[in-house]
């Protein structure tokens, strides 16, 4: 008898778990991720005092995410009450010299926050919002902006003092036409009265202003926008950034038909591709002098450079710009960073970036003289980027500066001691660094890097002269990273290729161990047994590529492969970590469990693998990118060829393609392709992204020719089903 009822409990426990090992669907894959995934930790920080760590979760597939927080002595997550919730402090803001004071932002309105006490004061409580609060340089002051114009906020007194005025429109006409000036004078000459009521008029004018508190400057704008309004230490300069508003701009907008009101309502979307981008200029106001001052360009190393590609057009590339006024050629439209001033406040440094994509300068910005000094220029005829191509700041010393490049190839950590000139490479290698954060006592680097495997992100330390970092994570994966307040320990996420982020806890040094925080994926999710693929490197023509290789069971291998193009470049898909492309990683695991092969490649443009490989689409997409596949879909028939015909591999699925010449391309290899979210024409697609790759449709008409639609990429296709 217990021999049968031991036999109908495993025959119920195996049909329970046959069930539960439900095959995958593509109605499976497409639902909600929170309702059969689960959902990870996100937005992570730390309690001002370092004892808790809060981040956002949903283990309970409620509508929205939660705020829930654990305690270094005990890593088990409780969500937080309401009322707690509204009183923490906002995780960013800045803090005094000593770390014992914090400013903020919260829902529009300044907060400042004594850290010894927990106690916060709101210092403003209005209906426009207020931002980029800061201490001032003797840190007596709060400083923040309102609308466009700057305010200062002192803590001694709760004195509120306005220190710009910026209006739109030109200022008003008041001069006096010479036929004016001879009626004053004249009236005054023949009338007794009226010139004492002048003379009176003026005395009056004279004590009134005297008596009245100083206001700021009008400062009129035109119809320009105001930005990165910032007071120099000593207080006596104001600097700003001006940009001019286009007149005749158009914006996108998207019929979106699915509405709470039942009426159709625009969607503005990304700003086209060559619509005009204008550029910025840097101001200084003297509040000593009461006088503004524009900040020359000049003194910038290639500031009046043109692009390469202008030489295939020699008619454009020989007409310089000029200013219509002086006939003098005009500098390029560039882009300002908010200008960062060293402790001592002896120096400001400002990131500067050409309009036409093609320069970064990182420059010192003498307030005084009203003139820029170039530090660093990093110069690409493709186009400037790569990881942290804009980060920088200063040293504990207050004359030598950190910034990334990708001047050797690879985006790198350098300084440079401002008063020498004298710039170092503190990392180096065919590897890349993101994600750099100097220590509070500006000691110390940390950063993550590919330096293990371009598929992997390890979190490393290194003192800021330089030397050997040390590798502070361990495991096949990537890491991101929060330091707490006192920096001895660092709340980690982590993910591996078939398990999504959670939240660790380490202490800050090499070998520590990490402890799991959270637990987040369900089990109907983790009743599947997911691949981890393989990640390869298979030689393209002129390169090394790198994918990932999904294979099925050799019993189940029908012979056909699928070759998946992951979403534009600047992205990295052939890596070890959990992918931002969750629902194709499990249809890819769909693919293989129906015998499919598939290989998803680091085509040309991704990222992670230095600069040649990250710009080598630029002025032709559908040029290296396709041949990158072309060399992997005949690497795969070579190194996994099937059991019968090596040429079933051939049988593509493009999921997502951008490179179409009008008809198609090698189809001896394109058997057959889909095309999920494709752009159809790359001069309708947005300026930020396109005109970095192929520049602006009317000034590199060659390139945007090599790059037309889309919808005829199909037209030639043994497939009737696919033609357009």
């Amino acid at each position: 008898m217990k021999k049968y009822a031991y036999l109908l409990l495993l025959l119920l426990t195996t049909a329970t778990y046959a069930q539960t090992l439900a095959p995958l669907t593509v109605e499976k894959i497409m639902r909600d991720p929170a309702q059969w995934m689960g959902t990870s930790p996100s937005e992570i920080f730390w309690a001002e005092d370092g004892k808790n760590i809060y981040f956002k979760w949903n283990p309970d597939k409620n509508k929205a995410d939660s705020l829930y927080t654990v305690t270094l002595r005990e890593l088990k997550p409780l969500k937080v009450a309401p009322a707690t919730r509204r009183a923490l402090p906002t995780p960013t803001g800045t803090y005094n010299r000593p770390r014992t004071q914090k400013v903020y932002v919260k829902d529009g309105d300044i907060y400042w926050l004594e850290l010894k006490t927990d106690k916060a004061r709101q210092i403003t409580n209005t209906v426009e919002a207020e931002s980029n609060p800061v201490f001032n340089q003797n840190e007596q002051k709060i400083l923040f902006t309102q609308g466009d114009d700057l305010f200062a906020w002192t803590l001694s007194t709760g004195e509120l003092t306005q220190l710009t005025q910026f209006k739109k429109g030109k200022k008003p006409e008041t001069k006096e036409t010479e036929q004016d000036k001879w009626l004053k004078a004249d009236q005054q000459r023949w009338m007794e009265v009226v010139k004492e009521r002048s003379e009176k008029k003026k005395i009056t004018e004279k004590y009134t202003k005297a008596d009245q508190p100083k206001r700021p400057k009008e400062i009129y704008i035109e119809e320009k926008s105001v930005s990165n309004v910032v007071l120099s230490p000593d207080e006596r300069y104001i600097i700003y950034q001006l940009a001019q508003i286009p007149k005749n701009s158009k914006s996108i907008q998207v019929p979106n038909y699915v509405t709470e009101s039942g009426y159709t309502e625009p969607l503005t979307a990304r700003q086209k591709v060559g619509m005009e981008t204008p550029g910025q200029e840097l101001f200084v106001l003297d509040r000593q002098r009461d006088s503004v001052f524009a900040v020359l360009l000049t003194h910038l190393p290639g500031i009046y450079d043109k692009p390469d590609y202008l030489k295939d057009y020699p008619q454009k590339a020989g007409t310089a710009k000029k200013d219509s006024a002086s006939q003098k050629q005009t500098t390029r439209t560039v882009v300002f960073g908010r200008p960062e001033w060293s402790a001592d406040g002896k120096y400001a440094a400002v990131v500067i970036r050409a309009n036409d994509n093609k320069d970064r300068w990182v420059a010192l910005l003498d307030w005084e003289n009203h003139t820029l000094k170039s530090l660093d220029r990093y110069r690409d005829e493709a186009w400037v980027g790569g990881p942290n191509y804009t980060s920088f700041g200063w040293l504990a010393d207050n004359q030598t500066l950190w910034f990334g490049s990708e001047a050797d190839g690879f985006a790198h950590l350098y300084t440079m001691n401002v008063a020498s000139g004298q710039r170092k490479a503190l990392t180096s290698g065919k590897f890349e660094v993101s994600n750099i954060l100097l220590s509070r006592d500006k000691k110390t680097f940390y950063f993550l890097s590919n330096q293990v495997h371009t598929g992997e992100k390890h979190l490393y330390r290194m003192p800021v002269s330089g030397g050997a970092p040390v590798k502070l994570t361990s495991g096949m994966g990537a890491f991101e990273y929060t330091l707490s307040p006192d920096e001895k320990y660092i709340a980690l996420r982590y993910s591996s290729v078939n398990q999504p982020w959670e939240l660790y806890l380490m202490g800050n040094k090499a070998g520590a161990k990490a402890r799991q925080i959270t637990q987040s994926t369900t089990a109907e999710f983790n009743s599947y047994s997911w691949r981890t693929p393989e990640v390869v490197t298979f030689k393209a023509r002129d390169g090394a590529a790198c994918a990932r290789l999904y294979k099925p069971e050799a019993t189940q291998n029908n012979g056909a492969a699928v070759l998946f193009v992951h979403g534009a470049g600047y992205l990295q898909n052939a890596h070890k970590w959990w992918s931002q492309y969750f629902r194709e990683y499990m249809f890819h695991n769909l693919l293989a469990d129906k015998g499919y092969t598939v290989l998803d490649i680091d085509y040309r443009g991704s990222a992670g693998y230095g600069r040649d490989w990250r710009t080598g689409i630029y002025r032709h997409m559908g040029g290296k990118d396709l041949t990158d596949y072309i060399d992997g879909a005949k690497w795969l028939a070579g190194q996994h060829g099937s059991r019968s015909k090596a040429d079933w591999y051939l049988w593509w699925l493009l999921r997502r393609i951008y490179h179409p010449d009008g008809h198609v391309q090698e189809p001896e290899i394109f058997k057959a392709g889909a095309a999920l979210r494709s752009v159809t024409d790359w001069a309708h697609y947005n300026h930020p992204y396109t005109s970095n790759i192929l520049n602006e449709p009317y000034t590199d008409n060659v390139s945007f020719g090599k790059n037309y639609q889309i919808s005829t990429i199909f037209n030639d296709s043994p497939f009737p089903s696919l033609k357009t």
